[in-house]
């Protein structure tokens, strides 16, 4: 056993491969569905996939077969087995990409999985024409689970998670500044979360099929919409679509997966009253309504109304969209000029409500950071004033507003690192600080907006592991994969 003796200061890491095996398991099994999907439409990548399965839950039962002495995993098992988890299952999930007609190399295989995985969406494929429909369905398939959390995913389906270390497990991957346990057992939280994540994912999946898309194509979309990932299917997305019921049924759904999913199963099951009450939810709406009335101006000044849906679909898919961190955009969004571009930028930051499937820094965390800076200054001119950050009509610990603020500044500090590195690596300096921007929110917005292309292909190897490395920084909102990097991590 892995052992730094300090008091209780060893790592139990036999625990921790028995839960990775788990995972790898249910990573193995779940490629059976695009080989399946290889099969249907007879391409040759259903017999790699298969060969893709067995090797990963091969791996999986073989570290499942470990005995610990002990079962009991504390706060850094669960912050080291959340880094390793998302780490280790992006490297089996990146098989496929490296064997079934993708023609990618092990860094674009590996940027394309981290990607799927975070939901940010971000690809390094120039088309998508000639890719096998097993590979487009994993591509989605990987999102919808990154979505909720790979780690929240295991306390739903390994129950004994629910004693040994569930709820540091749950603490140091769902996002937010604060986590609501909905039930006695975190197992059972878990698989309350997971079941309100599927229930919407199949209603969108049966609404959109009920469109001019196939079976197919609405399932992927489902997916990769209800996760906010914003993978596509083919190189003209459901944007390029003259249909408005795909767009308002994505639009829906996608505002939808920017709620925080505690919020939406209190409101299933008849605690109406906290989601009036919930102050992000409020900010989250406002937001989106200023968003796309900047947006509806923006288009009607630089004369680009043409039809109806111009000023009003489109500039409200795209506020969703980008504020969701879901990434798709509309295919003239180029045109909308300067304004749309700040408005974007703004939206990428922010991110939707803590405890989606979103990224972005979370409205959460601005709520915290602009009363807390109300409160300065009343303290400036009454210094005796005792305030505090009140939040859902509760106050906020001193400790939560510290480690807010903290996260934001780090925020900042990770994107002025990111794109000052990728400058280093040879890329243009505004397309630099933007893509590390694009990484950290999880958006994962093409960089054509400004200027290298529409993809990731063109960005050097390097440029692309230090990607993957911001992408997986912010999905796990810093601190989680941060902390591994501190020698103190490893002692007492």
């Amino acid at each position: 056993m892995f052992s730094f003796k300090h008091s209780r200061s060893y790592i139990n890491l036999r625990m921790l491969l028995r839960v990775i095996g788990w995972l790898l398991v249910i990573e193995g099994i779940v490629m059976i569905a695009p080989s399946i999907t290889g099969l249907i439409y007879r391409e040759h990548s259903a017999g790699y996939f298969f060969l893709c399965a067995l090797l990963t839950a091969g791996c999986g039962i073989a570290l499942v077969s470990q005995r610990p002495k002990s079962r009991d995993m504390g706060k850094r098992e669960a912050i080291l087995l959340t880094g390793l988890t998302w780490v280790i299952l992006s490297l089996f999930g990146m098989l496929p990409f490296l064997i079934c007609g993708t023609h990618l190399n092990v860094t674009d295989a590996f940027f394309e999985t981290m990607s799927g995985f975070t939901t940010t969406g971000a690809t390094v494929l120039n088309t998508l024409s000639d890719v096998p429909h097993s590979i487009l369905l994993w591509r989605c398939l990987v999102q919808w689970i990154g979505g909720l959390g790979i780690i929240l995913f295991t306390l739903a389906v390994v129950p004994m998670l629910n004693y040994q270390g569930g709820m540091q497990l749950f603490n140091a991957e769902v996002t937010g500044i604060t986590h609501d346990k909905l039930r006695p057992r975190i197992s059972f939280t878990a698989q309350g979360l997971w079941m309100v994540y599927i229930a919407l994912t199949t209603l969108l999946i049966i609404l959109l099929s009920l469109s001019e898309l196939s079976i197919f194509d609405s399932i992927c979309y489902g997916m990769s919409t209800m996760s906010t990932g914003g993978f596509a299917i083919a190189d003209h997305s459901v944007t390029e679509m003259n249909n408005n019921y795909v767009k308002t049924v994505m639009i829906i759904f996608m505002f939808l997966g920017g709620v925080n999913f505690s919020l939406i199963f209190k409101g299933l099951t008849g605690q109406i009253k906290t989601i009036f009450n919930n102050d992000a939810l409020k900010w989250y709406i406002a937001i989106i309504v200023i968003c796309y009335i900047l947006l509806t101006f923006n288009v009607w000044i630089n004369g680009l109304v043409r039809e109806v849906e111009d000023i009003t679909i489109d500039p409200l898919f795209q506020a969703v969209s980008i504020l969701t961190s879901t990434g798709l955009t509309e295919p003239d969004f180029h045109d909308w000029g300067p304004i749309a571009v700040i408005v974007l930028i703004i939206m990428m930051v922010m991110g939707a409500c803590a405890g989606s499937t979103s990224g972005g820094a979370k409205i959460d965390r601005f709520i915290v950071l602009f009363r807390f800076l109300k409160n300065e200054f009343y303290k400036m001119m009454h210094p005796n004033a005792v305030t505090t950050v009140v939040i859902n009509r509760k106050g906020t610990p001193s400790a939560v507003v510290m480690k807010t603020l903290a996260f934001l500044f780090l925020y900042i500090i990770v994107i002025m690192v990111g794109g000052t590195a990728l400058v280093v690596l040879g890329m243009p300096l505004k397309d630099s600080f933007f893509i590390s921007l694009s990484a950290i929110s999880n958006t994962g917005l093409g960089t054509d907006i400004t200027g290298i292309g529409g993809n990731y292909a063109l960005v050097p190897d390097a440029g692309k592991w230090l990607l993957s490395f911001i992408m997986l920084v912010g999905r796990l909102e810093l601190f989680t994969i941060l902390l591994l990097f501190l020698p103190s991590f490893w002692r007492k």
